[in-house]
């Protein structure tokens, strides 16, 4: 039997600095002691996005403190600790900088193990964290850098069967938002006009729809946004709006195809399986309520539980990281050596082929 565990987690990969201090108990139940998240929001909201450099300088300033914060909220000593857990990638280099190195620096000083852990891997085990759901399952990951359908059959066993050939979808958000003069960050700004928009009132490509493969595409339709933009400048605030619904009606329904897609195919290869199947939507973009509303309805129509953690788990947060740590662990995974380097590029599946762009540092996704 797997014997309880006690590890303190570290996030640094882009622009939120986290600590959490999580355990597991023996039948592998979560127990989440404190969990401090510290955005930089106001710091990179004036230039539109994120700048490496700020982040990485924030990230310093932060984190030791932070790490205090978290460890005084569970109200244990880094003696009562078994491990570390930090983010190795993927993200801004910087940023993993500050944080694996903070992490190797408390695991050599307090004699702990350290857990490098992929920051995809901490996203595709949070529903384990939250709901206590069995393997295999889909985890559809949509964040700024990722846009992908992942197979996740065990703690380190991951399939790709679909990613981006091309933008993100927070990035198409993101984008989207910058073109119409909305703030940063795009996807809340996004949401939040298009409720009072119209969403049939512009008939925006769907790409890839109707396509076999399980594979997004996003800049077709950005490009379609900036047209659109263009043609009917200057916006009043009513076309902001239209042009806001009619963008994500498009990715509603790009995902119910892909989506639908996936689940089929999982039905597919999965027939034998007792259990419910389950899709998991993870990743700063799954804090859009409309989006999951068209997965909760996709699942309900085709007998998939849907889950969806709450809020604050699927933006950037140290609890994940600390938890797939905790995994790892209790597959008697053994740690990491101190000289662990981060990686800015570390796809979950390094078995699939890659799709847009191979370079030193790996591939993109």
């Amino acid at each position: 039997m797997v014997p309880f565990l006690r590890i303190l987690g570290i996030e640094t990969s882009c622009d939120e600095t986290a600590a959490a201090v999580v355990e597991r108990d023996a039948e592998g139940n979560a127990n989440v002691l404190s969990d401090v998240v510290l955005s930089q929001l106001d710091e990179h909201s004036a230039y539109g996005g994120v700048v490496p450099e700020i982040a990485a300088r924030a990230h310093v300033e932060a984190l030791d403190e932070l790490i205090e914060e978290a460890l005084k909220r569970a109200n244990v000593s880094l003696d009562e600790v078994d491990a570390i857990a930090a983010t190795s990638g993927p993200g801004l280099i910087g940023g993993l900088l500050v944080g694996l190195m903070t992490g190797k620096a408390i695991a050599r000083a307090a004699g702990k193990p350290l857990y490098a852990v992929n920051h995809l891997e901490g996203h595709a085990l949070t529903a384990r964290l939250t709901d206590g759901l069995a393997f295999p399952y889909l985890m559809l990951l949509v964040s700024g850098g990722h846009t992908q359908l992942i197979l996740v059959r065990g703690v380190g066993e991951y399939q790709r069967w679909g990613t981006t050939i091309d933008d993100a979808l927070g990035e198409a958000f993101d984008k989207t938002a910058k073109l119409l003069g909305l703030p940063y960050p795009g996807g809340p700004a996004v949401e939040r006009m298009a409720r009072d928009g119209n969403p049939d009132r512009f008939a925006f490509p769907r790409p890839l729809v109707g396509e076999g493969r399980l594979d997004f595409s996003f800049s077709g339709l950005k490009t379609a946004v900036r047209q659109a933009a263009q043609d009917i400048a200057p916006l009043s605030d009513q076309d902001v709006a239209d042009i806001c619904a009619s963008f994500q009606k498009a990715i509603s329904r790009t995902l119910k195809d892909r989506i639908g897609r996936g689940l089929q195919r999982f039905k597919t290869e999965f027939a034998a399986t007792d259990e419910k199947p389950a899709l998991v939507v993870a990743g700063g973009v799954a804090a859009n309520l409309e989006l999951r509303g068209t997965l909760q309805a996709l699942c309900d129509k085709n007998g998939f539980r849907f889950i969806a953690p709450p809020l604050h788990l699927c933006t950037d947060n140290a609890v994940m990281i600390a938890w797939a740590g905790l995994e790892r662990m209790a597959t008697g995974a053994a740690p990491d050596p101190l000289d662990v380097q981060p990686r800015s590029r570390w796809p979950l599946d390094s078995n699939a082929e890659t799709l847009i762009g191979f370079g030193k540092r790996g591939a993109k996704a």
